[in-house]
């Protein structure tokens, strides 16, 4: 296996052209410790606190902010840290290695919050333990994702790899998804609080054997990658130089903008899912799985079918398709209810939010597979201008983007639910009807509102400018130099 020098010196792996499938599989498997698993549990959170609980809409939105934003200022430091640690196990399995038991605790005691907690109590409670789960979710997924775009430098296997990893976090989403709806949570116990706490556990269980057979899948691998060189001084005193550095890059400035604004989209969105399904269109709460799952399966075809349309189109323009679908699925029921021309309810309101979630699930797969692979070019386009590779940092940055902004999505919709006066006993007493005008306003937040925003980074991404031609330039412009390296 060869290695190439980058221009700061450190060596930057080589691949083969084709990665072997178990390696892509294992490397697959670690993204149910973030979109995969953990994205899917997660989910119930909002609802859990909010509807069943009886906690404030804006004290839950506000603990999971604080969860999200603590969670994001410390992606640049793992970023940093992963990108200089030297060990003989290499510089990204380390930090995926320690966090593993640590997500499981705490993934596990967010769920389980202790009986006879007030406002405030609760508040203190799920803040600190979505801090803490957050934090050891990017002590994880830093690194996991920027040794995804060292496994190979090539423009179209980096897809590839891209694929493995969205596939199998589809694959985690469908079985917690499962778990939760089919086992504890049916027969109306989505407004129940006694199964919360052994669906947090189990799940938290089912996120641990994955990353473990990650870490031990990738660990040969990760521990041949080349070390980086000692960098002079402290890793917070380089930090605030090495942001800088990225920020003047314009493709990641475009990049992270984009993923800041979508993020808000979604945060507010997702987090009113269980509201909008229960309460607006009285869907029974088993039967809520089965438009996950549909949306699931559409984000399964986006990724098969995102390759293909790259062989045929730039990135950017199959990531634009993807946000028109997402943007259609947050209109077009939601904009049939408002006007008063379409409001089924109950099994009748199945197969149409079926339909709209797999529409939107094909964006999302789009965006999935297209938007990583976007960043990791990006990342190549760095080290062409500056000289140094950043990967750790620049996945970092979409990972800040992500928590920061689904941070204050979130933190809208428990402020919008105050505003509209939701009920918040409504979880309790299952039965309580909801006023028409509070359906409406809900209606509006969850989908409208989140299209609009959607819009504005659609418009931020439309000028990004690495296309395949740029990136072969590239390529070409590093004039990288071989050494030989044992083979893995």
């Amino acid at each position: 296996m060869a290695t190439l020098e980058a221009q700061d010196g450190s060596a930057v792996i080589e691949q083969k052209p084709k990665l072997s499938i178990p390696l892509k599989l294992a490397y697959g498997l670690g993204q149910a410790g973030q979109n995969g698993g953990f994205d899917a549990a997660i989910m119930f959170i909002f609802f859990y606190y909010s509807a069943v609980l009886g906690l404030s809409g804006t004290l839950v939105g506000a603990a999971l902010a604080v969860g999200l934003a603590a969670d994001a200022s410390v992606d640049p430091i793992i970023g940093s840290w992963s990108d200089n640690l030297k060990s003989k196990h290499g510089r990204r399995l380390p930090l995926m290695a320690i966090s593993v038991p640590l997500i499981t605790i705490s993934l596990g005691l967010l769920f389980s919050p202790p009986p006879g907690l007030g406002q405030i109590g609760l508040f203190a409670w799920l803040a600190v333990m979505s801090v803490a789960v957050r934090s050891f979710i990017s002590l994880f997924n830093v690194p996991y994702i920027a040794l995804g775009a060292e496994l190979t430098t090539d423009y179209a296997e980096r897809t590839s790899v891209v694929v493995y990893r969205a596939f199998t976090g589809i694959c985690a989403g469908v079985v917690v998804t499962a778990i939760g709806y089919s086992v504890y949570f049916a027969n109306g116990g989505l407004q129940k609080p006694d199964g919360y706490p052994s669906f947090g556990w189990s799940i938290a269980l089912l996120i641990f054997v994955c990353l473990t057979i990650c870490c031990l899948g990738i660990r040969k691998y990760a521990a041949a990658l080349p070390q980086p060189e000692q960098m002079p001084g402290s890793m917070l005193r380089r930090l605030p130089g090495e942001v800088k550095e990225i920020f003047a890059n314009r493709s990641f400035r475009l990049l992270f903008l984009s993923a800041v604004i979508i993020y808000v989209a979604a945060g507010a969105n997702g987090s009113l899912n269980s509201h909008a399904f229960v309460f607006v269109w009285q869907i029974e709460s088993e039967k809520i799985q089965f438009i996950s799952y549909a949306f699931l399966v559409g984000i399964l075809l986006g990724v098969v079918f995102a390759p293909a349309l790259q062989k045929r189109m730039e990135k950017k323009n199959v990531v634009i398709i993807g946000f028109v679908l997402l943007i259609a699925n947050w209109l077009f029921l939601q904009g049939a209810m408002l006007a008063g021309l379409y409001h089924p309810l109950g099994d009748a309101a199945l197969p149409p939010m079926q339909f709209n979630s797999f529409v939107a699930g094909i964006g999302f797969g789009f965006i999935a597979v297209a938007y990583p692979s976007m960043m990791a070019d990006a990342a190549d386009e760095h080290e062409h201008l500056f000289g140094r590779r950043r990967e750790g940092l620049y996945f970092a940055g979409l990972g800040f983007a992500n928590k920061a902004a689904t941070g204050l999505g979130v933190m809208v919709a428990g402020v919008a639910l105050d505003l509209i006066k939701f009920p918040s006993n409504a979880g309790k007493a299952g039965s309580e009807a909801i006023p028409d005008a509070t359906q409406s306003l809900l209606v509006l937040i969850w989908g409208p509102v989140p299209a609009v925003i959607a819009t504005i980074s659609l418009i931020v991404l439309a000028s990004y400018g690495i296309t395949r031609a740029r990136h072969d330039q590239i390529a070409k412009a590093l004039g990288r130099e071989f050494k030989q390296d044992p083979a893995v």
